[in-house]
């Protein structure tokens, strides 16, 4: 006779929704690496490029990358660093779309855990398709987790795959903090401090992103209302970035998507 534990744990699978499949790694723009499954993006529709104002030299360094990437040539993986809101992961979008709109064999995988990075280079090595592995808003607390990154990007036996290259967002520049008191009972400080910089080391392309003045705010607000046809008042858009405590590419959005809603237009972003 059959357990009856047996029995209702069978029911149970029977009746338990299937597991979706991966998404096809071929087809979509962008995807989701999500709990070991590869999700593709609802909705992939990053800014234009032109849109994204006063960061020229950060945009055409790392579409070249991108390119040389989808192109199958060397390529670096790539650090953003810097201030909020100044336009790191949006530029990490855009340049994928830019890269994709020429034809290129290219795709975005945002990575929300660091963790599950050696299941998905199994899943996307060999594939004849290039990827962006994003990793946005990268910290660490814990040395470890950031030694196990350093190993994946250069240096372990199992780095990512040649196909791919990891591109991380971070508002340290370092990635790690650094402690003081670490460094004073350190025997040696330059090792301390040589061991927090050894991640942000192992990344070829480091692009920083700082806080704009007044007039290149006023510039980014300008550009985003002529796109849109929108009427602004350079006063109360000062006024807004005031308020919320500093200027940047996202504050100037925020500001114009106030704006829109206030003139009852939609936005297509």
């Amino acid at each position: 006779m059959t357990d009856p534990l047996d029995r209702i744990a069978a029911a149970l699978e029977r009746i338990a929704p299937a597991v979706p499949a991966d998404a096809d790694p071929l087809v979509h723009p962008a995807y989701i690496w999500r709990d070991g499954r590869l999700v593709a993006a609802r909705k992939f529709d990053p800014l234009p490029l032109d849109l994204l104002l006063g960061i020229d030299a950060q945009k055409a360094a790392l579409v070249e990358d991108f390119g040389r990437l989808a192109d199958g040539f060397a390529a670096q993986d790539v650090l953003l660093w810097g201030a909020r809101g100044t336009g790191k992961s949006a530029l990490v979008k855009s340049a994928v779309a830019a890269v994709q709109a020429d034809g290129r064999k290219l795709a975005l995988i945002e990575v929300a855990a660091m963790d599950g990075l050696r299941a998905l280079f199994d899943r996307i090595d060999g594939l004849p398709r290039a990827f962006v592995l994003f990793l946005d808003d990268l910290g660490f607390d814990a040395g470890g987790d950031a030694r196990a990154l350093r190993s994946l990007l250069q240096g372990g036996a199992e780095a990512r795959p040649a196909n791919a290259r990891l591109v991380v967002t971070a508002n340290r520049r370092h990635l790690v903090p650094r402690d003081i008191a670490e460094q004073e009972s350190a025997i040696n400080p330059r090792d301390s401090v040589d061991d927090h910089l050894a991640l942000a080391d192992r990344f070829g392309l480091s692009l920083g992103f700082h806080v704009v003045d007044q007039s290149g705010y006023l510039a980014i607000v300008r550009a985003y209302a002529d796109r849109f046809g929108l009427s602004f008042d350079p006063d109360e858009a000062v006024g807004w970035s005031t308020r919320r405590g500093g200027r940047s590419g996202r504050v100037a959005w925020h500001y114009i998507t106030d704006l829109a809603g206030r003139s009852g237009k939609k936005l297509p972003f």
